[in-house]
C-alpha cells in the first residue's frame, strides 16, 4: 500500500513535552543549528556546471524545474532518445561529469540532483522510496518525457529498479552501475557506509560534527569509493566538501535508515521480476559491494548483460569513463 505524504509540509508533528535529557538535547539543537546555518554557504544554484574534466570542456548550463513544488537542478544536453542519469547515496550530478560530452553525441542526456541532494531543494520529508519514485515520474512529466533509458549508480540503481517495477511503461532500458542488491547490510563491505547506516547519533549532532570534522570523513569515504586515489585531487576534494556543507544536506542522508528496510521488504524480493533489457556494470575493485554482488544481481535479472570495469571502484563511470561510455553507447543503441 502506498504511503500518503505531502512534499511541502514537514513530516513531524508537534514536539512532545521533553524530559530532562530531551530538554538538554533540544537546547543544544537550538544553540547549534543557528551556528551551522551561519557557517554554511548560502543556498543558490549557479548558472553553469563546470566538469573537472581531464580534457578541457565547456561549462554546462544548469537548469531547474519544479517537481511537487520543489526546485530540482539538472543538466540537459544533446538530442535523440532520452537517457536519464541518477546518482547514488550522498552524490550529485558531478558523478556523471565524464558522461556529458560522450553520451550527448548520441542521446538527449538528463542529469539531475535528486531532492535532498546537491543543488536541488531539500524538503522536510521522509525520502521513502514511494516519494522518490513519485518525484522521478514528476520529473519526467514536467519535461514531457514519456519514457527513457534509466542509468543509476549505487542507490540510484536501486531507485531505477523501483521505477521499472512500479512504472514499467516509463522505462525503455535499464543500466545498473554498481547497483543496490538485496540483503544490503550482509553484502556491504564499506566501513563508512556501514557506520552511516548503523549510527544512532541524532541528525543535528551529526550536522555539527560535519561542520567541524566533515572534511576528514569525506576524504575517508571517497578513498573507499574511488579505487585510484591519485584521482582525488585537491579540486575534487574541495568540490566534495562544498557539497557536504550545503544547508540541509544531513537530514536527507540520515533518511537512508528508514529507506533501506522499505527497499528490503517491498523491492529487493522482486528484483527477479525485472524483464526490461538490463545492462549491469561493475567496478572490479568496488569496496562498497564486491564484484560477487554484481554477479548475483546478473543471475537474478534474466537476460541481463554483465560487464566488469578494470581499475575502478564503486563509481566506474567516473574512474574509467571511456570504458563505461563505450558500453553505454553500444548497449543503448542495440536492439532490445
Amino acid at each position: 500500500m502506498r504511503r500518503s505524504f505531502n512534499w511541502s509540509n514537514p513530516t513531524g508533528g508537534p514536539i512532545p513535552p521533553p524530559g530532562k535529557l530531551q530538554q538538554l538535547a533540544w537546547l543544544a539543537t537550538c544553540l547549534v543549528l543557528p551556528l551551522m546555518t551561519a557557517c554554511a554557504p548560502p543556498t543558490h544554484i549557479p548558472p553553469y556546471f563546470q566538469p573537472l574534466a581531464r580534457t578541457p570542456v565547456k561549462p554546462l548550463p544548469i537548469k531547474t524545474v519544479l517537481v511537487h513544488g520543489q526546485r530540482i537542478a539538472y543538466l540537459d544536453v544533446g538530442a535523440g532518445p532520452p537517457v536519464i542519469l541518477i546518482h547514488g547515496f550522498g552524490g550529485s550530478m558531478w558523478q556523471w561529469e565524464y558522461q556529458q560530452q560522450a553520451l550527448s553525441q548520441h542521446f538527449r542526456v538528463l542529469t539531475l540532483d535528486l531532492p535532498g541532494s546537491g543543488l536541488s531543494d531539500k524538503p522536510d520529508i521522509d525520502y521513502l522510496p514511494d516519494q522518490m519514485l513519485d518525484f522521478c515520474i514528476g520529473f519526467m512529466d514536467a519535461l514531457q518525457i514519456p519514457g527513457a533509458t534509466l542509468v543509476g549508480n549505487s542507490m540510484g540503481a536501486g531507485l531505477i529498479m523501483g521505477m521499472t517495477l512500479t512504472h514499467p511503461t516509463r522505462v525503455d532500458k535499464l543500466v545498473l552501475i554498481d547497483g543496490l542488491p538485496s540483503d544490503v547490510m550482509a553484502k556491504l563491505t564499506s566501513r563508512s557506509f556501514r557506520q552511516a547506516l548503523e549510527t544512532r547519533v541524532p541528525w543535528w549532532l551529526i550536522s555539527f560534527g560535519n561542520w567541524l570534522f566533515g572534511g576528514l570523513v569525506t576524504d575517508s569515504a571517497l578513498k573507499e569509493i574511488v579505487h585510484d586515489h591519485n584521482l582525488l585531487t585537491p579540486a575534487v576534494l574541495e568540490r566534495s566538501n562544498q557539497n557536504r556543507r550545503r544547508p540541509g544536506i544531513i537530514k536527507p542522508l540520515m533518511a537512508i535508515k528508514k529507506t533501506l528496510p522499505v527497499w528490503e521488504t517491498e523491492f529487493a524480493p522482486r528484483i527477479s521480476d525485472i524483464s526490461h533489457p538490463t545492462l549491469i556494470i561493475w567496478g572490479e575493485h568496488d569496496r562498497v559491494f564486491p564484484v560477487a554482488v554484481g554477479t548475483e544481481l546478473h543471475r537474478r535479472i534474466l537476460g541481463s548483460t554483465f560487464v566488469t570495469i578494470p581499475r575502478a571502484g564503486h563509481m566506474p563511470q567516473w574512474e574509467q569513463p571511456e570504458l563505461v561510455n563505450r558500453s553505454l553507447i553500444e548497449y543503448i543503441h542495440s536492439s532490445p
